[in-house]
């Protein structure tokens, strides 16, 4: 078989991801918080994008001036931007009518008498403005970590260095919740010591505070706790000990047997058991708390609702003028194509997020449409949805309407909800109907709510009390929507005494 070079013509469709069509992506699914921080990153590496402020009138007096006055070019010249020279007139600022040219404006005066509107502060003396500073017990701080705060009690112990050195390497190996997840013999390897020092060192350690803290399991936590509070040798403490299994099954019966108690006495000791913190690291984080801005609002006002999209504190951007004027009137072929490209990116970006916006309010319209009857009267009246419903009503595609409802929340009557907690999957009702799978969860848990705590419900007593309500599922599905809200079988549910 002969080797030989030949040619081909051949002619293919493919879809190529430019970078203007993946900034307009990423601005489509990325959440309010991000989506200001894209824009105030975009702002600063793009100097023909600025803010559309609404400045003041004084400002406008003296931008008014800027615009008839001359422009520096970009080889360094002056151009006028006027065939006549520019004159002020009567109604300028004094210190701008003074001036002919940009270089002329007395800076110094001006941010003297126009600077503080940009922040909205107080003109005078620096010791007027000390009165309107905020008290320092209003000032936020950074949260303390569980680290730092062992730490903190770690350098005001009587402990030499070299101790401290040890339990400040345990210190550093605790997980989130407070616990010692490695080997006690690694981190004795790691401090360079004996594993007897390092169990003697482990042990001042689980002294500090908060209680439990430094344990290499639940069981152990628990009963560091209580020795702190004096029960190391009480019925709460020999349940943790050797019972937790079966204490966590409720089997009441079995352990009053074992022990020779009364189950009123295990339900009270269940009780003490109950209070004890099982993560003692949960309330010492690490970051801050993130709150959830709602990209929507849906009021009712009247008989009608309304969508709102929140515009607040997201920048009005324009292209600048200034280098508008810069392109009109620059000779660098070099400047030109810069400010160009940079006039194009301002320009998509601006684009974009005005189709955005254009795009959730669509698709808010539409979930607005099916689920009006769970913004009237409750979760109980969610209906399925499903993305491909949303989509052919607005005329988009599915891959758009699950960007434009990602990492977004809506501000309803009912509370708030993330965009995509609408789009729930369906069951077969008893009565031909198709019923939300969100609807049916929250029955479950009203059903275990409104139960007898020492004679919980079964999952088929559940399934069957659903089938009354014309929801017809079966037990195994009652169990995996419990688990799935997290609540326990009615056996661990069950309460004595």
């Amino acid at each position: 078989m002969a080797l030989e070079t030949k040619l081909y013509q051949k002619l293919t469709q493919q879809l190529v991801m430019t970078p203007q069509l993946r900034m307009a992506i990423k601005i489509l699914q990325v959440g309010r918080m991000e989506l200001e921080a894209l824009i105030v990153d975009e702002m600063s590496q793009n100097p023909v994008l600025e803010e559309a402020a609404e400045a003041s009138e004084e400002q406008q007096k003296v931008e008014t001036a800027f615009e008839t006055s001359e422009v520096p070019t970009v080889d360094g010249t002056v151009a006028s931007t006027s065939a006549d020279e520019w004159k002020p007139s009567e109604d300028v600022a004094p210190d701008v009518t003074a001036a002919n040219a940009l270089g002329e404006i007395d800076w110094k005066d001006y941010l003297d008498n126009y600077g503080n509107d940009f922040h909205n502060a107080p003109s005078g003396a620096a010791h007027d403005n000390d009165d309107k500073r905020p008290a320092l017990e209003n000032t936020l701080v950074r949260t303390s970590s569980l680290v730092d705060h062992l730490m903190w009690q770690l350098r005001l112990s009587d402990l030499g260095a070299h101790e401290q050195t040890v339990i400040g390497v345990i210190i550093t190996n605790l997980d989130a919740d407070g616990y010692l997840r490695l080997p006690l013999e690694e981190v004795a390897f790691m401090a360079g010591v004996e594993l007897d020092e390092a169990e003697r060192l482990l042990k001042i350690l689980q002294e500090f505070d908060p209680p439990g803290v430094a344990a290499r399991s639940l069981a152990e936590c628990l009963l560091l706790q209580l020795a702190q509070r004096g029960q190391g040798d009480s019925l709460a403490a020999a349940l943790v000990r050797d019972h937790l299994t079966a204490l966590e099954g409720k089997r009441f019966d079995k352990l009053a047997r074992e022990l020779k108690v009364t189950t009123n006495d295990i339900a009270e000791a269940q009780r003490v058991i109950a209070t004890l913190e099982p993560k003692p690291g949960r309330n010492y984080g690490d970051g801050d708390v993130r709150y959830v801005t709602p990209d929507v609002y849906i009021q009712k006002v009247g008989d009608e609702l309304v969508i709102t999209l929140n515009d607040e504190g997201l920048p009005r951007l324009r292209v600048s003028q200034f280098y508008r004027r810069v392109l009109g009137q620059g000779d660098s072929t070099e400047a030109k194509g810069y400010i160009q490209d940079k006039m194009r990116a301002a320009a998509w970006l601006i684009k974009s997020i005005h189709q955005r916006q254009r795009t959730l309010y669509m698709v808010t319209q539409s979930i607005l449409k099916f689920q009006r009857e769970f913004f009237e009267h409750g979760v109980s009246h969610l209906r399925p949805l499903v993305l491909k419903d949303v989509a052919n009503d607005i005329g988009m595609h599915e891959s758009t309407v699950s960007r434009a409802t990602a990492n977004k929340y809506a501000h309803t009557p009912q509370g708030i909800y993330e965009l995509k907690y609408f789009f729930t999957s369906s069951l077969r009702g008893a009565d031909g109907e198709d019923v939300s799978a969100e609807s049916v969860r929250k029955k479950i848990k009203e059903i275990i709510g409104s139960e007898d705590p020492s004679s919980p419900f079964s999952d088929q007593s559940i399934a069957e009390k659903l089938a009354k309500d014309n929801i017809d599922i079966a037990r195994r599905t009652v169990a995996k929507y419990r688990e799935l809200m997290g609540i326990l079988p009615s056996s661990k549910r069950r309460q004595f005494g």
